[in-house]
This record gives C-alpha cells, sequence and structure tokens, in this order.
C-alpha cells in the first residue's frame, strides 16, 4: 500500500467524518448563539436554559437528518470494503 492511498483514505475519512457532524454541530452552534443572545439580554444565567433547547434541536435533527447521515456513512463503508482488495494489492 503506497502512501498516495493512505493519503487518500484518510481524506475520504475526514470528508465524510465532516459532513456527518456538520448538521449537528451547525444546528448546536445557532442554537447556543440564539440562546446566548437572549441570556445577554435578559441577565438570566441558568445553565439548564441552554442545554435543553440543544438537546431538543439535536434529537430533531437527529430525526431529520438520521436517514441521510446513515446513508452516507453506510455507502462510505460499502465502498471502502469493496476497494479492500485494491487497496491491499497496490500498483
Amino acid at each position: 500500500m503506497s502512501e498516495d492511498v493512505v493519503i487518500q483514505l484518510g481524506q475520504d475519512a475526514l470528508k465524510t467524518l465532516a459532513m456527518l457532524s456538520a448538521p449537528l454541530l451547525l444546528s448546536t452552534l445557532v442554537i447556543g448563539l440564539i440562546i446566548s443572545i437572549f441570556q445577554a439580554l435578559t441577565q438570566i444565567n441558568e445553565n439548564t436554559l441552554t442545554f435543553v433547547p440543544k438537546m431538543a434541536v439535536i434529537g430533531i435533527v437527529l430525526v431529520l437528518a438520521g436517514p441521510w447521515m446513515l446513508d452516507t456513512m453506510s455507502n462510505y463503508t460499502v465502498n471502502l470494503f469493496d476497494s479492500i482488495a485494491t487497496i491491499v494489492r497496490g500498483p
């Protein structure tokens, strides 16, 4: 297995990881920002005020984007297993 193949596998894994984690991270970032602005305006410092909406949004995003995330991960895994023979043999 050459260095180019290892680098390509690493890049594909990182790209897939970024695609799968982006919906969850971006939604919690937006909700956290909105709640932080709300807390700054009202001067309410309650830790559960940030925790509960974030958990609710994560649940909603998982329900909405879960099938896409599962499909993306399974496609990546199937492609990786299909290419094992060519990866091990090399050029």
